[in-house]
């Protein structure tokens, strides 16, 4: 079978991705017959060896794709492995009578792998979260051809040709124009840098302990003011104050004019003049 086989912990390239590498070029290329063998191994015995093998030797093909996307600025060896984690999906799944190399079969779980992490990792905020925007997101940085902003022919060009509208084109060309920002300001930053840094305006104070206990009071203090005024009323202002505003279920000024054998409108000025009074106690 060539090589001998090396322990299964060369799966996960560790900070010396040269050895990595060097280790797993080192697996010899299966041949149509051997892949075949060792896939029905697999796929009619459950034979875990030959699992093994076939992930071993297709190793050096990770690697491969992982480095196509070297751009996204994140570590080699973690999109390596997210790689090789869509390899053994594969080979898990691989069925040899479909007449098809297993490297053409992995491609797709590998790549699905590996898109998966750079979207959870590329950024902060998930910038794409439909499969749409997903397709759109690799095949946009891959139609830009310099830095500056697409064109309007440009942009109906790549719009066309990944069969979307051109406004999700432009969405996610700005979202992938924008950058982190750091939520904290950083030691070295001066008053004015500081000063933007989104801890300093994106604070929630509804759940500061002080903030809570200021209006705990002031509310405790408020419902105190206020009983003590209207203990200052006389019964009927009181109770019509209670009936117009504070009972659950408020009664109106013909309702308390039939209560008290009075008109509306007498109620009306008795209320008016019971909330003034109980304004001016509350302010004084």
């Amino acid at each position: 079978m060539g090589t001998s086989l090396q322990p299964v912990d060369v799966l996960a390239p560790g900070a010396n991705l040269n050895a990595y590498m060097q280790a797993v070029n080192g697996f010899a290329v299966l041949s149509a017959e051997e892949e075949k063998q060792l896939a029905e191994d697999l796929y009619y015995r459950e034979n875990l060896d030959a699992a093994r093998r076939l992930v071993m030797a297709h190793l050096r093909f990770v690697v491969h794709i992982a480095k196509s996307y070297a751009g996204y600025g994140l570590n080699q060896g973690d999109l390596i492995q997210e790689g090789n984690v869509g390899l053994m999906k594969a080979v898990k799944r691989f069925n040899p009578e479909k007449g098809v190399r297993l490297v053409s079969f992995a491609v797709h779980w590998i790549k699905a792998e590996i898109h998966e992490f750079i979207l959870r990792n590329w950024r902060i905020v998930k910038v794409a979260t439909t499969k749409a925007q997903r397709k759109l997101f690799f095949n946009l940085r891959g139609a830009k051809k310099r830095l500056a902003w697409l064109t309007n022919d440009e942009a109906e060009a790549v719009a066309k040709d990944l069969d979307v509208d051109v406004k999700h084109v432009r969405e996610m060309e700005g979202r992938l124009s924008a950058f982190d920002a750091a939520f904290d300001a950083g030691n070295d930053d001066d008053d004015d840098a500081a000063y933007q840094a989104p801890a300093h305006y994106l604070e929630d104070k509804r759940f500061d302990p002080a903030t809570q206990l200021e209006d705990a009071n002031w509310q405790e203090n408020s419902v105190n003011n206020l009983n003590m005024a209207l203990g200052e009323l006389d019964d009927r202002s009181r109770d019509i104050l209670q009936q117009r505003w504070l009972n659950e279920d408020k009664s109106t000024l013909h309702e308390l004019a039939d209560q008290y054998g009075v008109s509306a409108e007498r109620i009306r000025q008795l209320e008016k003049n019971a909330m003034k009074k109980v304004r001016a106690m509350m302010e004084a």
